[in-house]
């Protein structure tokens, strides 16, 4: 499968199915009408930037508040579980473990030669459009504040 573009600003978000680490179905398209959706792309659980990444969200509750935060990788669900316990995550972790990277493939975000996603975030507005984006190198953390400040664009009271 090769992976699609990168979503533009502006264009109507990927939609797709996953399971948390509680194996529960999210479906993007369900939270429409509700408040931003955060779509985290993250290459793997346990690792030292990926968990320094998702401990700021945590550490964060103005970003969790202000709206839903799903957190992508490709780990399966029960390693998504323990990683959630371990590290005190209680947002939604959901696997991209089957078909392998199917939901990073269609936003742009696969590493097929590493097998794992990239570090790629959508903030996706209450309609489904992607109103802001960011794909670092898998070395390279993200700033929540971006975050913040994208949020805020959208009237959510950060910034």
């Amino acid at each position: 499968m090769s992976p699609a573009a990168v979503p533009v600003v502006g264009s109507l978000a990927p939609d797709f199915t996953a399971r948390t680490q509680h194996g529960e179905p999210v479906r993007l398209s369900d939270l429409r009408g509700r408040r931003p959706v955060v779509v985290v792309f993250y290459p793997y659980a346990f690792s030292r930037v990926c968990t320094s990444e998702l401990g700021a969200l945590r550490d964060r509750p103005d970003l969790l508040a202000a709206a839903e935060f799903l957190a992508v990788s490709c780990d399966p669900m029960f390693t998504l579980r323990a990683y959630a316990e371990a590290e005190r995550l209680e947002f939604a972790l959901l696997s991209d473990f089957w078909p392998h990277g199917a939901i990073a493939s269609s936003y742009g975000v696969f590493d097929a030669d590493r097998g794992c996603a990239l570090r790629g975030t959508f903030v996706i507005d209450p309609d489904g459009v992607v109103r802001w984006s960011v794909v670092n190198p898998n070395a390279d953390a993200r700033d929540p504040d971006d975050y913040a400040r994208a949020l805020a664009e959208l009237g959510c009271g950060l910034g």
